[in-house]
């Protein structure tokens, strides 16, 4: 249980180091990409960007 703590905690720390970089390369502003601001706060649903890194990882998934 402990390693999925880990784990977790590991990629949410990858994840919120590289999303200034994405945003950088448009990711996060595609147009099924969903942002708001709530309690005095920016809140974003990165549906599409979602997707759309899904797919380019299973395709170098599968080309490697």
């Amino acid at each position: 249980m402990i390693r999925w703590f880990i784990v977790v905690f590991l990629v949410l720390v990858l994840i919120s180091g590289i999303t200034p970089w994405l945003q950088r390369l448009g990711f996060g502003r595609l147009p099924g990409d969903f942002r708001f601001r709530l309690f005095g706060r920016e809140w974003s649903i990165p549906l599409a960007s979602t997707v759309v890194l899904s797919l380019a990882l299973s395709v170098a998934a599968r080309w490697l």
